[in-house]
């Protein structure tokens, strides 16, 4: 205790400290690999006795700091990763200081879950969503998902007169989608629907939207069973949405619960241009959205939205029923009863701050940024003589492959990503390997369309014109 003792006493030059690592880290992002570094990684020693917080500092500067990469910056295109701005690191901060852990307002005796309902309220407006959905704040897209279908889950066994949170799994529950993301079949894993039960709906040609058609054939197939379709606003590979208008008038003739997985293109509601692209999803039952994509705060945020009027499916679902200590969740909401978590963090502060410190302005003109910026990096691939574009660029993602070396794609990214200058990822369209780049951080300026290019022609001219 009296290492503890003694950090508390120099507590204010130990985050005086942490607070210069981070500023000079911050400094070098636009600089610093954004591929792990050819180094080795020391091993931990064994535990030590202790030597204080500012020991541990510069141990983990002399064995990891070196190797960390600029996943946070302007140039990694990989998966849809943002960076922080400055307000939401504020929050994230202060959200370690505060150190709440927010279920309910009156239960709790603090401000935190007050705080995560205004962040709630004020997400809705950034989206134009109607105050019809409760919201809530879970660790990531793949929990956002989760949430949204396990209360679908339950949905469906009352339509078969049975508490499936209360009495175990029902089989004859049908899930459809058409292209889901990878947490949705992860979801559908752990919910105990199985990922091979998916009900694959048939894509339109040449996109990676719903043909509604087909779907709307599998909706009079299988109305006779209780049904739940997930939708895409923003698939991972081109950015196709799902025509949600559409499937919303589906849902006047047939009953199912519409789940929506907006991650990152539900920010399309910040632009004027593309927020058409969200028309209709005001009346969905679950809408995922994620708050370390385009929002750009700090891992791990992402906000599960389901319709107020199933607050009582989420209820059963979620409750924590042998804990009287928690309260009862029928006379006195919280949050450990919305969602899979009991001990959650104030994931809502760097949101708060964020939403506060930049407005519907803030995220437009960074939505805008990235989608104008995508759009500069596909002219630049279309009119390569070494690359191919494999589909317009419809928002923020860039989906292209190597125009006379298809086969080579994997060692081409080897060597590109190597180099440290930018960062893309393989991915499959269309049943072949394919290169994407997505554009979602708030760093990213032409200075960098610039780097990344010069590197990709290296990179190609090592590979295949040396």
């Amino acid at each position: 205790m009296n290492r503890l003792k003694e950090d508390l006493n120099y507590l204010e030059e130990i985050l005086e400290q942490a607070k210069l690592t981070g500023i000079d880290f911050l400094a070098q992002l636009e600089k610093l690999s954004t591929s792990p570094l050819a180094g080795e990684v020391k091993p931990s020693k064994d535990l030590p006795e202790g030597g204080g917080a500012l020991d541990a500092l510069q141990l983990f500067k002399a064995y990891y700091q070196q190797l960390i990469t600029a996943s946070s910056g302007p140039r990694y295109w990989g998966f849809v990763t943002g960076g922080s701005t400055p307000a939401a690191l504020m929050g994230d901060w202060l959200c370690s200081v505060f150190d709440q852990n927010p279920q309910s307002v009156s239960l709790n005796g603090d401000i935190s879950a007050h705080i995560e309902h205004e962040t709630i309220k004020l997400m809705r407006r950034l989206f134009n969503l109607p105050d019809s959905f409760n919201g809530s704040f879970v660790s990531g897209a793949t929990l956002s998902n989760f949430t949204g279908l396990a209360v679908a889950r339950q949905w469906a066994g009352e339509q078969l007169q049975h508490n499936i949170a209360a009495d175990g799994m029902l089989p004859g529950i049908k899930v459809l989608s058409a292209n889901p993301h990878s947490s949705v079949l992860k979801s559908l894993a752990m919910l105990g629907f199985g990922r091979n039960q998916l009900v694959q709906v048939k894509s339109k040609p040449n996109t990676e939207s719903i043909d509604l058609d087909d779907l709307e054939s599998l909706l009079a197939m299988y109305q006779d069973s209780p049904i739940i379709l997930s939708a895409s606003a923003g698939t991972v590979n081109t950015s196709d949405f799902d025509d949600l208008l559409a499937i919303t008038q589906l849902k006047k003739q047939y009953k199912f619960w519409l789940h929506i997985d907006a991650a990152f293109g539900g920010f399309a509601a910040c632009t004027p241009k593309y927020a058409g692209l969200l028309k209709g999803w005001e009346v969905a039952d679950s809408i995922t959205i994620d708050g370390h994509k385009w929002m750009n705060v700090p891992y791990d945020s992402a906000i599960a939205f389901v319709r107020h009027e199933h607050q009582n499916l989420q209820i059963q679902t979620f409750q924590n029923s042998n804990a009287p200590y928690l309260g009862n969740p029928a006379t006195n909401f919280s949050f450990a009863s919305t969602v899979p978590e009991n001990s959650r963090r104030l994931r809502a502060l760097p949101a708060w701050f964020s939403l506060i410190a930049y407005g519907r302005e803030g995220f437009k003109e960074i939505a805008e940024n990235s989608i104008q910026l995508a759009q500069q990096f596909g002219d630049f691939i279309a009119q390569s003589e070494n690359f191919e574009l494999l589909v317009p660029v419809k928002l923020n993602t860039v989906c292209f492959t190597l125009k006379h070396k298809k086969e080579q794609v994997d060692l081409y990214l080897d060597t590109l990503n190597k180099l440290g200058k930018v960062y893309l990822t393989p991915t499959v369209y269309g049943g072949q390997r394919c290169i994407r780049a997505a554009f979602v951080n708030w760093r990213t300026s032409e200075k960098d369309l610039e780097i990344a290019e010069e590197a990709m022609q290296q990179a190609y001219n090592t590979c295949f014109k040396a």
